[in-house]
């Protein structure tokens, strides 16, 4: 998920994200939520300047699996997991000759790929910051990497030495601190490896979870984002089956790591909703005020074209829509999230409760609803644990174990 910091600021500027006001008023919004059921998740953290959605909305998704099995709270280490993919994408980027992806972003799979090759570290073991800051701002570390990546990639010699992996570890220690090589915790020493494995999970236990038709249903495909640096493989299943995978694991106690586009004008985070709202005719907006009309800003006018009220003015989603979303580049990948419930509006429409990385001075204090439309159309993909896989779809996915 992208993010970096200057492309978070643009689009939140260009989305109302930070053009709301702060302190929302629910009746101004039109909606009212009902939470029909909402499953305990860790609190709700602050990626601040950085991109690492990513890496926050996963280990909040293993947190919670850790909480579903022990009843144990933890604080996972964005840091350790930050510093781990800075490295790898860096190898890979420079192996591929500067042609793979170098960026803050992630996807939903990164926690579990450093979890399984690195192992994990409590955030209060390692934290990634250094000089006392209590937040994440990547923008100037990403920045000095890509510049020693850009700078490995154009080298005039034939062969290149060890000497440029020492000097980027370097910033990264720098920057982040030295990753611990071993650890007291809770009265025991551990490793990084040994700290995971004893934790509760298994992570060949979560799968991927997408829906597109440029790839055959019911099996695996790399899913073509740049984030996907690892060339994570998604499970491909009908829209409808997405749709139910999601609501099964929600009825059955399992939180969700979600990546969606939020680019769009119905995203409205501060005021809690996201729904895939329909543009307004012009003409039906400007009637026998047509003069008023032409005379209005290009803002005004934006905004009334798309202006959201309430419940029941969303778009109809279907397989070949959001496909086309896809392919013209509407549907992008953007930001990580948790799903961790279900909701109803004052019409009954359906919602998933969805938590944020983006701290918690808004409406619901971290927390907004997205609509089924919106969920349809946008989801890149989910990352949930393969136990919440219906039966009668798992069935048709011979090779998932």
């Amino acid at each position: 998920m992208k993010h970096l910091f200057i492309t978070f600021l643009a689009a939140s500027i260009a989305l109302g994200a930070w053009a709301d006001d702060k302190v929302v008023n629910p009746d101004s919004t039109g909606f009212k939520f009902t939470d029909v059921k909402v499953i305990k998740s860790t609190p709700v953290k602050d990626q601040n300047k950085s991109g690492t959605c990513w890496c926050y909305s996963s280990n909040t998704f293993f947190e919670n699996e850790i909480m579903r099995k022990t009843g144990k709270e933890v604080h996972l280490s964005e840091g350790f997991v930050v510093y781990h993919c800075y490295l790898d994408k860096a190898i890979k980027n420079i192996r591929m000759d500067g042609t793979s992806n170098f960026a803050e972003g992630g996807a939903g799979l990164d926690v579990a790929y450093v979890w399984q090759n690195y192992g994990m570290v409590p955030n209060e073991v390692y934290t990634g910051m250094t000089y006392g800051e209590k937040k994440f701002n990547t923008a100037e570390l990403t920045a000095m990497l890509q510049g020693m990546v850009n700078v490995v990639n154009q080298r005039k010699l034939k062969k290149l030495t060890p000497s440029w992996m020492d000097a980027f570890k370097g910033v990264l220690d720098g920057y982040m601190g030295k990753l611990p090589e071993t650890f007291t915790w809770e009265g025991k020493t551990y490793t990084p490896q040994s700290y995971a494995a004893s934790l509760p999970l298994n992570m060949d236990d979560y799968v991927s979870v997408t829906s597109f038709t440029h790839h055959p249903f019911y099996k695996p495909f790399v899913l073509e984002v740049a984030d996907n640096w690892t060339w994570e493989k998604s499970w491909n299943v009908p829209l409808d089956d997405l749709w139910e995978i999601a609501n099964n694991a929600i009825d059955k106690g399992y939180t969700i790591t979600w990546g969606a586009d939020v680019s769009e004008r119905g995203f409205k985070w501060r005021k809690g909703y996201a729904v895939l709202v329909k543009e307004k005719n012009e003409n039906d907006l400007s009637g026998t005020d047509r003069e008023r009309w032409d005379q209005m800003t290009d803002k005004d006018r934006d905004e009334q074209r798309w202006e959201i009220k309430g419940p029941g003015n969303e778009e109809t989603v279907t397989q070949e829509s959001r496909q086309l979303m896809f392919d013209n580049k509407e549907t992008t990948d953007d930001h990580g999230m948790v799903i961790v419930g279900k909701a109803v509006d004052q019409d009954g429409n359906k919602y998933f409760k969805v938590q944020n990385s983006w701290d918690t001075n808004q409406l619901y204090h971290g927390f907004f609803y997205v609509s089924e439309a919106y969920f349809k159309a946008k989801t890149m993909n989910i990352v949930i644990n393969k136990e919440c896989i219906p039966a009668n779809i798992a069935k048709k996915m011979p090779a998932l174990k």
